[in-house]
């Protein structure tokens, strides 16, 4: 198993998850929200090597923190973006429409493609292209954990908002059922926003995408 530390960061309670492989201490960031430095503290603390930033989608606020983070690593990390976010990333993720300005960034450098395998020390991490919130939003699903990185493509009886530029409602849902529903119900949903819920709670519960 490997290990999560779940932060809540930024203007608008962002979920930042540091993971690791506590058997060769490479660490992740899923997500870095905002106040990067932080999130550098918390891999240190912990004797953790932060070598990728997998980013879900490009929203301001799930990347707001990349460049400080980037900037107290004493190696810059790979930074993994699928290219149809890439417009988004450019332009901060949209935080001019919302009054912010994030620090400068390095670019991504790996571009995710659905089905890719990223690995993380021992553990592997399927990548899933899951368009619907922005186009190029990516999931991320350890198998073997039972867990998934889920962004803002579903929430705890709830989903992302299509109502921002390149979002797609017809799109979200189609992901939905075809990435999420299709998993284990046991599977642990982890968001961008709010409290873990499971592939089970939300197939039975979630207004938005009965079955």
């Amino acid at each position: 198993m490997f290990e999560i530390v779940h932060l809540i960061l930024g203007p608008v309670a962002t979920n930042s998850y540091l993971i690791a492989d506590p058997d060769t201490c490479e660490a992740a960031v899923i997500d870095p929200a905002w106040d990067g430095q932080l999130i550098a503290a918390e891999a240190k603390q912990r004797n953790w090597r932060i070598g990728q930033i997998w980013i879900t989608h490009a929203h301001f606020d799930h990347i707001g923190g990349s460049g400080d983070l980037v900037r107290s690593l004493p190696a810059e990390p790979v930074i993994a973006l699928h290219p149809d976010d890439r417009l988004l990333w450019d332009t901060q993720g949209g935080a001019a429409h919302f009054g912010l300005s994030l620090p400068a960034a390095p670019n991504p450098t790996l571009n995710l493609v659905h089905g890719m395998v990223l690995h993380l020390g021992r553990k592997v991490f399927k990548v899933l292209h899951t368009p619907g919130h922005t186009p190029g939003h990516c999931i991320y699903y350890c198998a073997d954990a039972g867990v998934f990185f889920c962004g803002d493509l579903i929430f705890r009886n709830s989903i992302g908002r299509t109502d921002l530029p390149g979002g797609d409602w017809e799109s979200l849902v189609t992901s939905i059922r075809s990435h999420v529903f299709s998993l284990p119900e046991e599977t642990r949903l982890l968001s961008g926003h709010g409290p873990e819920t499971t592939v089970r709670q939300e197939k039975r519960g979630n207004p938005f995408v009965l079955t």
